[in-house]
């Protein structure tokens, strides 16, 4: 059986850092690390290929070439999708879909042959057994969550491992907190469910062997999920592994505010070698964080919070939400100060939509207040419900908040501002690429000589070259990163 594995493209958002991979000859911020997984669950002696359209160019050769095509999406990536799947049915080979988008929306889909719908550990040896049989069925649903021990290791070497900036990995599922807006309980429950520290060495050893050198992101969606385990089987093991091989990886990953709590825990993290974790803020207001049910970030000093995580070693980048009911007026100015004095550098800061079956999608569906589809990306300025503030006055007041944090001065001033408190993990090891010259040479071109706000830059260049000049790698990332977020916002910076 000769399978074709299409991950359709994505188009320009916040997290794509399209503008930014421009200076690193990068094409793709991650790899699909869902369809490699899938991959990995096909019988071993199919021929597989796999086409990442987000760094490759899908010919209807290579659709032809196949019996079947799998294709997995995120709703960011519909109209991707969706024009594969036309492409697929006008040259006749079937399609086999999966993922987040699918299962969320299957009824969309009624051009896909075959729907695998929920967790693939459950679904698809169900599909594969029917294929086998010759009986076929045109939706797979299974009731439950997989065991994680069940997952084999990513296909990796399907990966060309040079056209992405950063690789990923995966070490649990689901998220003990179930805020409203949020479709991780919907999608993989509230119950934490981690993989072995056995199935993490062999995955770490699978990314190391296929070459990699560099960042890598655990893309949980909460990995503190299960600290207890963290902290004696899993970060112990990763510390060893890393230790023995000379820190070849500096981890990101995604955790709930409560990580401040835990000093142990921040301090194991650091020294594993993870260099920056991604929090879900949401909000300087209390009353919206109680409307969505975020009771972890509730009751806390929030800018205390984040600081401790900063010293701790771990940089902090986060979410930010507007459209909450309970917004006021002044929190466009509130939020565009506590990013300020955060010291967060990578804020994330979109609008409120409902996703499919959460239970904000529920509660607005019952006030009759949902009036269109979710797009998948809350920084495109729309939203899919009425919101409570006048729609106008929202995107006036998400605008400013945009052009105060992304503006050349505040944003090289806030870099400036968490270099000067951040205390770096010495652990955590810069690997010199030879495109890492090629992308200072690209970024003091454009951001010292030909962008309006180059003053701001080199102030900030000179100011950690003289004083903070173990940290310039870190600024001229931040350098991109602020290029990737002006050109992205640029209609209304």
């Amino acid at each position: 059986m000769k399978a074709l594995l299409i991950y359709p493209e994505c188009p320009d958002t916040f997290w794509g850092f399209r503008h930014a991979l421009k200076f690193i000859s990068r094409k793709a911020a991650q790899p699909p690390l869902g369809i490699i997984t899938i991959a990995a669950m096909l019988p071993s002696d199919w021929d597989l290929r796999l086409i990442d359209m987000g760094v490759s160019q899908l010919n209807d050769s290579d659709i032809e070439w196949a019996d079947l095509v799998f294709i997995s999406a995120m709703s960011i990536q519909r109209s991707s999708a969706k024009e594969v799947i036309s492409r697929c049915k006008a040259l006749g080979v079937k399609t086999v879909a999966g993922g987040p988008m699918f299962t969320s929306t299957p009824d969309e889909f009624d051009e896909v042959d075959h729907l695998v719908l929920n967790e693939a550990e459950l679904t698809l040896p169900l599909f594969l057994n029917d294929l086998e049989k010759g009986c076929l069925q045109h939706i797979y649903r299974q009731v439950g969550f997989a065991d994680l021990n069940d997952t084999p290791t990513p296909l990796y070497d399907l990966l060309a491992k040079d056209k992405y900036a950063q690789m990923n990995i995966q070490y649990s599922r689901g998220c003990p907190f179930e805020c409203e807006f949020c479709d991780i309980s919907v999608l993989f429950g509230r119950r934490v469910r981690t993989k072995s520290a056995d199935q993490m060495v062999v995955e770490l050893d699978a990314l190391y062997k296929h070459g990699w050198r560099g960042d890598v992101l655990i893309v949980d969606d909460n990995f503190i999920g299960n600290a207890r385990k963290l902290k004696k089987e899993i970060l112990p093991v990763i510390t060893e592994w890393m230790d023995n091989r000379g820190h070849p990886f500096s981890f990101h990953t995604e955790a709930s505010i409560n990580l401040a709590d835990d000093e142990e825990l921040m301090e194991m993290m650091a020294r594993a070698g993870f260099e920056m974790v991604f929090i879900g803020i949401e909000s300087p207001e209390e009353d919206s964080l109680a409307e969505c049910n975020k009771v972890q970030n509730r009751n806390r000093d929030m800018l205390g919070s984040v600081k401790k995580i900063q010293q701790a070693g771990l940089q902090v980048t986060a979410g930010f939400i507007l459209g909450f009911d309970s917004d006021s007026p002044s929190v466009f100015d509130r939020l565009a100060t506590f990013i300020q004095e955060s010291g967060i550098v990578n804020a994330m800061v979109g609008l409120l939509n409902a996703l499919p079956n959460t239970k904000l999608w529920q509660r607005l569906s019952k006030e009759g207040r949902l009036t269109e589809q979710c797009t998948g990306n809350n920084t495109d300025l729309t939203m899919n419900f009425t919101p409570k503030m006048d729609f106008t006055k929202l995107i006036d007041g998400y605008k400013s908040v945009i052009k105060k944090i992304y503006s050349p001065q505040p944003y090289y001033e806030r870099v400036m501002g968490f270099l000067k408190d951040y205390k770096p993990n010495k652990r955590v090891r810069f690997h010199v690429q030879p495109w890492h010259v090629e992308a200072i040479i690209k970024s003091i071109m454009v951001m010292g000589i030909v962008e309006k706000g180059r003053r701001h830059f080199w102030k900030m260049f000179f100011w950690t070259l003289f004083t903070r000049p173990k940290l310039m790698p870190m600024a001229m990332t931040f350098a991109i990163y602020g290029y990737h977020f002006r050109k992205y916002f640029g209609g209304f910076m």
